[in-house]
């Protein structure tokens, strides 16, 4: 699934989430990230948004723990790159998954320089999902005074899919586990309901109010900058 991330399919069980969040992604960095500046993904796994980046001229670099990425993150979370060497830094659904929020917004900071700036997606309400753990659930409200705490000023949140379909993707993601699991017509089976419920998952989101949706987001995407 991973590999797929910024191009998910309508029969993959998160395509909605996925599909909103490459595209928002997208926008951000097209309007905020200057051709050609140095993007660290930090956390990138195996960089599903790397052809993205690069795309608008961006100079990705994805670093992670004990990877094959062109960077790699050390035991103290640090990357071996200058202080203030990045114009901006990505972190897609990593926050959750850290132990040491302290730290991992330290290299944040530490890497970017003055005008940088940090894209940040992570769940405001999801399943349990380790990686190899899984720590938190932010509000929208906590994951700003979260950031703001360890020296990140947020400029913006989008709400990625409210909580009328958030609901209906975790019902879908069970169904679909279940059905896997049975020999034969099992994966049709799941293929099959999860377009459907894909579907109205969809339609579920578009008649959700909008003050709705920010305050209880399946995902939350924040733009930030070093505090001044």
């Amino acid at each position: 699934m991973q590999s797929r991330r910024a191009t998910p399919r309508i029969w993959d069980t998160d395509w909605l989430v996925l599909r909103n969040l490459a595209s928002a992604l997208r926008q951000q960095a097209t309007a905020h990230v200057r051709p050609h500046a140095v993007m660290v993904d930090l956390g990138c796994g195996e960089m599903p948004y790397a052809e993205m980046m690069r795309s608008i001229r961006i100079d990705y670099r994805g670093a992670d723990i004990g990877s094959d990425a062109p960077l790699t993150i050390d035991a103290d979370g640090q990357v071996a790159m200058a202080d203030g060497t990045a114009d901006a830094v990505l972190s897609v659904q990593v926050l959750e998954h850290v132990r040491n929020l302290d730290a991992y917004c330290g290299e944040i900071t530490r890497l970017l320089n003055d005008q940088g700036v940090l894209l940040l997606s992570t769940h405001g309400t999801w399943l349990y999902h380790p990686h190899p753990e899984d720590h938190r659930r932010w509000t929208r409200t906590g994951l700003i005074v979260d950031l703001a705490d360890r020296g990140l000023t947020v400029e913006e949140v989008q709400a990625i899919v409210g909580p009328l379909a958030t609901t209906t993707l975790i019902r879908l993601t069970g169904f679909a586990f279940f059905l896997r699991s049975i020999p034969g017509l099992g994966p049709f089976l799941a293929s099959a309901i999860t377009v459907v419920m894909n579907l109205r998952a969809l339609l579920e989101d578009a008649i959700t109010p909008k003050q709705i949706r920010e305050d209880n987001a399946c995902v939350f995407l924040v733009r930030a900058r070093k505090a001044a």
